[in-house]
């Protein structure tokens, strides 16, 4: 089975490589310099700061390990190669939400840059699902449970 690619932004892409830059190079030693002062304090069975530096340099090669996975698979969404008039990952997109008559901006991203509270929604999320490929002045239905929820395309921009 082919590894499903990461959609990243521009600056998601960078986000993670900065992340990555600062876990190897400054968190790693600061870890490691915990775990030798733990260490030089003697006993290790009752030793709590010891066990606090190395459950944080676990977590520390996860997330490395997490990074490194999800940019080996990346594929950079270059927005200048983005269809104009059609929504894809990387542009900002008003919607009416029909049902309520209410105006809804949202950023398309790839799952791993998703967060709903500064609105950027995933292209794997029903509502990502629904909005690419739309236009300007498009309906489409998102399905949520049980219901369908109409949203109008009232405006398209590209992220730059």
């Amino acid at each position: 089975m082919e590894e499903k690619k990461n959609l990243l932004t521009y600056a998601g892409l960078k986000k993670l490589e900065d992340e990555l830059h600062d876990l190897k190079v400054v968190k790693r030693k600061e870890v490691a310099e915990k775990i030798k002062e733990a260490r030089e304090q003697g006993d290790l069975s009752e030793n709590a700061e010891y066990d606090a530096a190395k459950d944080e340099q676990r977590d520390i090669e996860a997330r490395i390990e997490e990074i490194e996975k999800i940019l080996k698979n990346a594929e950079v969404v270059v927005e200048d190669e983005v269809d104009d008039g059609k929504i894809s990952v990387g542009c900002k997109v008003q919607v009416l939400d029909m049902e309520y008559d209410e105006e809804m901006e949202f950023q398309l991203v790839g799952s791993t840059e998703a967060n709903s509270l500064q609105g950027k929604i995933s292209n794997e999320s029903p509502v990502g699902k629904a909005l690419i490929g739309a236009k300007q002045g498009d309906v489409v239905d998102v399905e949520m449970g049980d219901s369908v929820m109409q949203y109008k395309v009232l405006k398209i921009e590209k992220n730059i």
